[in-house]
């Protein structure tokens, strides 16, 4: 068969129900570099990891912070979205303050658009000590510890200040696991944006498709390969992946089965 007859064929297979010619891209065709790289199975340099939600359960901070609101848990989603909104607002306009700080502002305003009222000092406390106390999910060390043992370099990777993550890791233990911890507090602007994960992958010293970003919220994950990264999403309850980004690698329910997976993948 000549190499015009076998083109022919492939178009023919990719014409609509209109007769209209339909890119190969569409139908995945045309691989993507992420897509080389995870066919061929190529480790990953650094494993970068989201904290709150990914590695620590948030249990105990949305019962207190539903608490601060009424009893309301049913407001807790919209805390947070406010309070995500708000670390872009801050980034969108050129400043910096610490998510915490964002939280709590966050806390009182979605609090005032339901009639109830907390100061800024009593919001502050109750999410200061919300984050504070968190214990990891229950299959986190066990995967941690695989991990390291395999010789991967773990680097925690979060919107936290690097006193608050410091403090996370030190009450869920996690501190012994990691090489190095990261904070977008040292570079001023929060995840999702590109500029962050391209800092972090030059603050290790790595090109971006040498960085996977391990987390459990979509955002993160689509900021992360919108910035040339590879990423592997953990479904924890509630956390969805967004539809109008790259697909990662990795889509499981836990950290364990991702870690065998990443154990699996050659030098």
């Amino acid at each position: 068969m000549t190499n015009n007859r076998r083109n022919f064929i492939k178009n023919i297979g990719l014409m609509g129900a209109s007769g209209i010619l339909m890119p190969s891209i569409a139908l995945g065709n045309v691989e993507t570099k992420e897509q080389t790289i995870y066919q061929n199975k190529v480790r990953p340099k650094i494993l970068f990891f989201d904290v709150n939600e990914t590695l620590l359960d948030l249990t105990n901070m949305k019962k207190q912070v539903g608490e601060a609101l009424g009893g309301r848990e049913d407001l807790l989603a919209l805390w947070f979205t406010t309070m995500l909104q708000y670390s872009l607002v801050t980034t969108a306009g050129g400043q910096y303050e610490q998510f915490g700080n964002i939280g709590a502002a966050a806390l009182q305003m979605v609090a005032a658009n339901n009639g109830i009222l907390i100061s800024e000092e009593e919001a502050r406390n109750t999410v200061l000590n919300a984050l504070r106390d968190l214990p990891a999910h229950p299959e986190v060390k066990a995967a941690l510890k695989q991990l390291k043992k395999d010789g991967y370099k773990l680097v925690s990777f979060t919107n936290s200040s690097n006193e608050g993550v410091k403090k996370q890791f030190e009450s869920a233990g996690l501190t012994e696991y990691f090489d190095e911890r990261l904070s977008v507090e040292d570079v001023g602007k929060f995840k999702p944006f590109a500029d962050t994960y391209s800092w972090a992958a030059r603050k290790m010293g790595v090109k971006p498709e040498e960085c996977m970003l391990i987390a459990a919220h979509g955002w993160d994950v689509a900021g992360a390969m919108w910035a040339g990264w590879r990423a592997a999403f953990i479904s924890r309850p509630g956390k969805q992946l967004f539809p109008l980004a790259p697909v990662p690698e990795f889509n499981e329910k836990d950290l364990m089965i991702i870690s065998e997976k990443l154990i699996a993948l050659r030098d």
